[in-house]
């Protein structure tokens, strides 16, 4: 079944309402707008979140927040993604860029403690959890901060 194929179940769908056909419809001549003002135009109308006159919640409403101009965006990497390489290698910046783990702009490399890791590497990269930390080094590799 696709989408397109989609249809009501037989006598579920409304027909939708004719305006403007006639006085004896009961929605003729002002198709149910009523006479003059700014709703009876085409296009009239208040835009979205107007509240007649009244100050709109959205300014209403204090302002809240920090937004930190000095942030580093780091690229995040698990102890998992290190299975890729082999046993005994060194694991840089480089390295991972050729792996496909780190893509695009960044301004450093945080090593996390998600996953396991069952042989030594070596890992020289910016940031290093804990977690990280311990579990590289309990599997006999090392961790060097860049």
């Amino acid at each position: 079944m696709k989408l397109n194929e989609l249809s009501p179940g037989k006598g579920s769908g409304k027909s939708r309402k004719r305006l403007g056909r006639g006085v004896a419809s009961g929605n003729g001549k002002t198709a149910g707008r009523g006479s003059k003002g700014h709703k009876s135009r085409s296009g009239g109308g208040v835009r979205p979140g107007f509240e007649g006159g009244q100050m709109p919640i959205h300014r209403r409403l204090p302002k809240r927040g920090f937004t930190n101009i000095f942030k580093k965006s780091l690229s995040i990497i698990n102890i998992r993604d290190l299975s890729r390489f082999e046993s005994g290698t060194t694991v840089d910046e480089a390295a991972l860029i050729r792996a496909g783990l780190v893509k695009g702009q960044r301004e450093g490399i945080k090593l996390l403690g998600h996953g396991e890791i069952k042989f030594p590497v070596t890992v020289k990269i910016h940031c290093v959890s804990k977690t990280a930390r311990m579990k590289v080094e309990a599997a006999g590799g090392k961790v060097e901060a860049i």
